[in-house]
């Protein structure tokens, strides 16, 4: 469908044109009609379906249409890193509109404050905010959200993961009861569904199916300890000119640590995860589009809505426990018809977590041990049973023993006895 076919304002259809949008996506199909329409929506669609510009174009159509004297629309965020994203995103298809945005995200009072303070109380037609930093300024008494018309949740699923729930349904109370509200979700667990019917009326759903893997992407699964994944990923490396590569680890206790074993390695590598200071995740993910140096070590906080071009490979440290967070982490790589290679490592406590993942995929993946032959040590075997029995095993041991009977205690004599009774009564 071409978004001609929308009935778009001009200047939108001009920014669309300049941002060399061809066709839309099937999200973007079946969203702008009932975005446009004034209706609520609840959209479950995976990253990398075009899902961003779904809600940004019909929103900047009605900015288009629309004098606002104040914020027009709000967009919840998880992530600041996807806030600035969406707020460049806005800069380009906002140019021909004259469409003004902010985004709005944590770090110490300064500069950016005194920024994001002045547009909150003067209004801009667009404000993208993760919860808390939003929050922060909404107690302070002066943000101005009367003339709100749209809010956007996106990446839902996600915020309501990193314990946001409680931020959001605070921001609803700040917001006027009559306004547009979407909902955009990569997966619709129970949460979702109950979040949807507290804070949207009537809404139109689409759920389109988490697609596989795209054909592009060369998978490969290893067998591999702890402690042998680091030289296993050197040696599958040793043959790469000129790579590109995100590393995905779960925990971000393990983020420096792996960054200081591959410098240590050779290889030149910087880290980035929700702890990090914004300024410095700022320029770690400048400089890492930038080509400054070839290897990302992140969390999660990477593996959705973040757009890097040109990967040529995406590391799973460890598998992810979620299949379609594994399906979001190595959609990074083989992007725009180009092919990328996804490489996981399965250590022992991770092995069900690869079910999982063929269960989504309804095949069998392929397991390669080659440690040993590299001289590292033996593999893990990839039994998950034995390990799922295992396991049950260790949590049986680690708990407390009922309280054996005391046989030695010592019982009071009959005639104690009898004094005690007469005493006690």
């Amino acid at each position: 469908m071409n978004f001609n076919e929308f009935e778009l304002h001009e200047d939108v259809l001009n920014a669309v044109d300049s941002m060399n949008y061809q066709q839309a996506t099937p999200i973007q199909e079946q969203a702008i009609p009932q975005i446009l329409s004034g209706q609520d929506l609840l959209a479950c669609a995976q990253t990398g379906t075009g899902k961003t510009a779904a809600y940004l174009i019909p929103i900047l159509d009605k900015v288009a249409h629309e004098a606002n004297e104040h914020t027009g629309a709000l967009i919840l965020v998880p992530t600041r890193e996807l806030a600035v994203q969406i707020d460049q995103q806005i800069q380009g298809l906002g140019y021909f509109v004259g469409a003004t945005s902010i985004a709005v995200y944590g770090g110490n009072k300064g500069p950016e404050w005194d920024q994001q303070k002045k547009a909150l109380t003067q209004g801009a037609d667009i404000i993208i905010a993760t919860p808390g930093r939003l929050i922060a300024h909404l107690q302070l008494g002066y943000v101005n959200f009367r003339n709100l018309r749209h809010l956007v949740l996106d990446e839902a699923d996600r915020m309501l993961d990193m314990g946001f729930l409680g931020d959001i349904l605070k921001i609803m109370s700040f917001l006027p009861a009559e306004k547009q509200t979407l909902m955009f979700s990569a997966t619709m667990p129970p949460k979702i569904g109950e979040l949807a019917k507290r804070i949207l009326h009537k809404p139109h759903e689409i759920r389109l199916a988490v697609s596989r893997p795209a054909d592009r992407i060369d998978q490969q699964f290893y067998l591999a300890k702890d402690e042998q994944k680091l030289p296993l990923l050197l040696h599958l490396l040793a043959q790469v000119q000129s790579a590109s590569m995100v590393l995905f680890t779960s925990r971000k206790s393990t983020v420096e640590p792996i960054v200081r074993s591959l410098k240590k390695l050779g290889l030149n590598a910087r880290g980035i995860s929700s702890d990090s200071e914004q300024t410095e995740r700022e320029v770690v993910l400048r400089d890492f589009k930038n080509r400054t140096f070839p290897v990302l070590v992140a969390t999660d906080v990477l593996s959705r809505g973040i757009d890097i071009d040109n990967l040529s490979h995406v590391i799973n440290y460890d598998v992810p426990r979620d299949p379609e967070d594994y399906v979001h982490r190595i959609g990074r790589t083989a992007r725009a018809e180009s092919k990328g290679t996804a490489i996981t490592f399965i250590n022992e406590h991770d092995q069900k977590y690869v079910l999982k993942i063929e269960r989504l995929f309804e095949k069998e993946v392929e397991k390669i041990a080659i440690t040993q032959d590299l001289g590292l040590g033996e593999a893990p075997a990839f039994d998950p049973r034995r390990q799922r029995a295992a396991g049950s095993r260790r949590k049986e041991a680690g708990k407390p023993e009922g309280k054996p009977a005391n046989r030695n205690k010592r019982r009071k004599p009959r005639k104690e006895q009898q004094n005690s009774s007469q005493a006690g009564a």
